[in-house]
């Protein structure tokens, strides 16, 4: 946790009782699959160029599960506290900060980039040439009552977005924003295969996609989902567990394929996904739930001219591009609330693929 020598401006809006005696809660990686609420020192005040943000609502991801399963390639060192994506209100400022104030409702971006490299200079934070981790994966996250950050990486939350809400726009929306638009160029009237939209990602894929005039073939595991699917706006929703979507696909197509494919399911459904792109489509993908490697027709590849697009996280502007829509009406998709001392049901349940939308965890 960062700390330092600056000054709380205004009064604290808003602490949560279990703010006492200096102590606030925190949720700790203490080992695989093994997660303790914790009592721990409370951060000291906010030092030059941050804010202090009571945490008011977190969503869970992927990342997270990955992170409580335990994974060979996150260096970190136990105990961690968890969380990778937050909504809160601003408490304190330090010095030097003129873009927030105290009362600030905001998102804070989880990835600790340089904000000096050319990536960063230009916008591109995710593709930052000196990151520095990533929060509760690597390093202590968002998990707990309190929490600094430099304030160049917080987001303001616009009026009307509850931070139930707010709290999916750092990964779920800003992920999807940067893979649609900037990388897949998706445009209204495209045909789009959209894999798993049951999940977080999945589901506002669907909602982003539809709202600018495409088609939507999605694919879920079961009829439940498929039927939430279309409630969304998914206008052909196949379950890959009864059909092979790759041939249900080509037939709504009438053989053409589809413009763009969004991939996030790895080698249970890659190369279907490429199978069902037309000529010159476009295959944009942010995740391997199912695996890590894929065995490729690179004839197929180069003679039909596929655009193969990896995507990972969002930069700040895809944030507050994605918090714009909220702003706007397009919400996301919630499966389940549930308590911060209950976060582990939260990630059996999202482990389980059970989940349609984004489970939020509220404090």
């Amino acid at each position: 946790m960062s700390g330092g020598t600056g000054n709380l401006v205004g009064e604290r809006a808003g602490p949560s009782p279990a703010i006492a005696g200096g102590l606030m809660r925190a949720l700790t990686l203490v080992a695989d699959r093994q997660i303790e609420l914790r009592n721990i020192p409370a951060p000291a005040a906010p030092a030059e160029g941050e804010v202090q943000i009571h945490i008011k609502a977190i969503g869970l991801n992927h990342i997270d599960v990955w992170g409580w399963r335990g994974m060979a390639f996150a260096k970190r060192t136990l105990p961690l506290i968890v969380g990778v994506e937050a909504a809160g209100e601003i408490v304190g400022v330090g010095g030097g900060v003129n873009s927030c104030r105290v009362g600030d409702r905001v998102v804070a971006y989880g990835a600790l980039t340089c904000g000096v490299c050319k990536a960063c200079r230009e916008g591109r934070d995710n593709l930052c040439e000196n990151v520095a981790s990533i929060m509760g994966f690597h390093v202590d996250g968002f998990a707990r009552d309190l929490v600094n950050m430099p304030a160049r990486l917080v987001v303001p939350i616009p009026a009307g977005v509850s931070f139930r809400d707010a709290a999916c726009a750092p990964v779920a929306f800003g992920t999807v924003q940067h893979m649609l638009f900037d990388n897949a160029k998706l445009e209204s009237g495209e045909t789009i295969l959209v894999q798993a939209g049951g999940s977080g990602i999945g589901s506002t894929a669907i909602k982003m996609a539809k709202a600018i005039g495409c088609t939507v073939i999605n694919t879920v595991g079961d009829d439940a989902k498929a039927a939430k699917a279309k409630t969304i706006g998914a206008d052909h929703v196949i379950n890959y567990r009864t059909e092979r979507f790759e041939g249900v696909v080509r037939k709504l197509t009438g053989k053409k394929g589809v413009d763009v494919a969004f991939e996030h399911v790895g080698p249970d459904t890659f190369n279907g996904s490429l199978l069902c792109l037309k000529r010159g489509g476009r295959l944009v993908t942010c995740g391997s739930t199912s695996g890590q490697s894929i065995t490729m027709n690179l004839f197929q590849l180069y003679l039909q001219q596929y655009r193969i697009f990896g995507s990972f996280g969002c930069s700040l502007r895809n944030i507050r591009e994605s918090l714009a829509k909220m702003a706007a009406g397009l919400l996301p998709v919630i499966d389940t609330d549930v308590r911060l001392d209950d976060f582990e049901r939260g990630l059996a349940r999202l482990e389980s693929r059970q989940v349609f939308g984004k489970i939020i965890v509220t404090f």
